[in-house]
């Protein structure tokens, strides 16, 4: 397993433009600190030529130095140039994001303002904008590198296998070994299957993406009730998230001022049956979710909130894996609770969620299920502080990197961060630790149609 991590804003760009243009500038006022310095230094050259007979070593060395402000002074003026060009492609690369986030909400006043701020850059940096849509290419080809490198070793490792079974005499038959031919056949399936994810959207819920169809019959059943206290971390969240017969588990804090929130933990997919059976934790759910139609397992979640007390407008928490990320993912589209915060655990999607929601997205590099949300939105999502934090589990190919283990590990690895980013995060857990009161229940759910 690995144990670093990557903690970034959000979106295709993990680089904060204005610290580059901040660096650019600090170069470049290192550069004029070291003009007036050669400048100072021309004038004490003169003099030492002048008295040459006496002081001819320290003319040379006064030269040398010289020279060697000059190369130095080239120097800063080329890296400024590259910074302020690299801020330029990646602000291009933002502002392509956000111009058709626009485009697609119709808001002509936020085209026009992006608009005139792409041509600005181009003016100053022509040549930004090819190498913006060189980033955007090899981001589109390179996201799931992860999982082709090790889906390619899983097939040339099956290949080896299936050689030995049959007898090594097989590889000479072939012009090339059979581990070759099947990990090079299914490195490229995952390619294309990335390239058709990523080109399609599906994983990529926009923030007027709402689930169609009719809400399916469910019944919900209490399995445990009592006391609790606020999770101290991410990790401690995780590890919340039902794994035994309750799918959904429901957290009421009684606030110190009398108001109440609530946080729910959502279960990943129970049962692999397409038939819809009597679990609504299933694939079939799956499948619905994910092409966006109502599913008996978000028809289930929507009882638990209200059995336990939830009305439309009360600050809900949301907390999910898997199949309840693409369930919670759409408590914050189009539930009618104010979600305050929204994370997810090796989600299908990305939603792309208002400025109040708090959006965590934790996903793994090796995980198929995962990189079914085809890399994310372009653009950040979700209120300020929002983050996503990837992580190579499996570094040497295999199928324990979607399991929510894996993920509360990885939760864990988050809360021993001292990146700021994570912040905003730990004043919510902050904040729900004040509370007088945290009563929980957990539920069961069946299907009834």
């Amino acid at each position: 397993m690995s144990d670093e991590i990557e903690i970034r804003g959000g979106g295709a760009v993990a680089v904060d433009t204005h610290t580059l243009r901040a660096a650019a500038s600090r170069f470049l006022t290192a550069r004029a600190e070291l003009d007036a310095l050669r400048d100072r230094l021309g004038s004490l050259q003169l003099m030492l030529l002048v008295e040459r007979d006496v002081a001819w070593q320290a003319a040379g060395s006064a030269s040398v130095l010289s020279a060697r402000l000059a190369d130095t002074m080239a120097e800063a003026d080329a890296i400024a140039h590259d910074l302020r060009v690299a801020a330029t492609v990646y602000e291009i690369v933002e502002l392509d994001a956000q111009r058709t986030a626009a485009a697609l909400a119709g808001d002509d006043a936020a085209l026009a303002r992006i608009d005139a701020r792409r041509d600005d850059l181009m003016r100053l940096h022509p040549d930004a904008v090819g190498q913006a849509r060189l980033f955007e290419f090899e981001r589109a080809i390179m996201w799931p590198s992860e999982l082709v490198r090790e889906t390619t070793q899983f097939g040339y490792d099956l290949g080896g296998l299936f050689d030995d079974l049959l007898g090594e005499g097989l590889g000479k038959t072939f012009e090339f070994a059979p581990g070759v031919v099947a990990g090079a056949a299914l490195g490229t399936l995952t390619i294309a299957g990335a390239a058709i994810t990523g080109a399609g959207g599906t994983g990529r819920v926009p923030h007027d993406g709402r689930l169609t169809g009719a809400m399916p019959g469910v019944a919900i059943a209490r399995v445990s009730s009592g006391a609790t206290s606020a999770p101290a971390g991410l990790a401690a969240a995780a590890a919340r998230v039902p794994t035994g017969d309750a799918r959904v588990r429901v957290e009421v804090y009684t606030m110190p001022d009398g108001s109440r929130q609530f946080a729910t933990y959502i279960a990943g997919m129970r049962d692999a049956s397409v038939a819809g059976g009597r679990d609504p934790w299933d694939s079939e759910s799956n499948v619905q979710l994910y092409t966006r139609e109502k599913s008996a397992s978000y028809a289930a979640t929507l009882q638990a909130l209200e059995a336990a007390g939830a009305k439309p407008g009360d600050t809900v928490h949301v907390f999910g894996h898997s199949q309840g990320a693409m369930i919670g993912s759409h408590i914050a589209l189009e539930s009618g609770y104010d979600t305050r915060t929204l994370v997810t655990f090796g989600s299908p999607v990305e939603a792309d969620v208002g400025s109040g929601t708090l959006s965590v997205g934790i996903r793994h590099s090796d995980d198929a299920v995962a990189a079914l949300a085809g890399g994310g939105h372009a653009a950040p999502v979700g209120a300020p502080g929002s983050f996503v934090v990837e992580r190579v589990v499996d570094e040497e190919a295999g199928m324990s990197s979607h399991g929510i283990s894996a993920y509360a590990d990885t939760a864990a690895k988050v809360d021993a961060s001292t990146d700021p980013r994570v912040d905003a995060l730990r004043d919510t857990f902050a904040e729900l630790a004040t509370a007088v009161e945290v009563d929980v229940v957990e539920y069961s759910a069946e299907r009834t149609g």
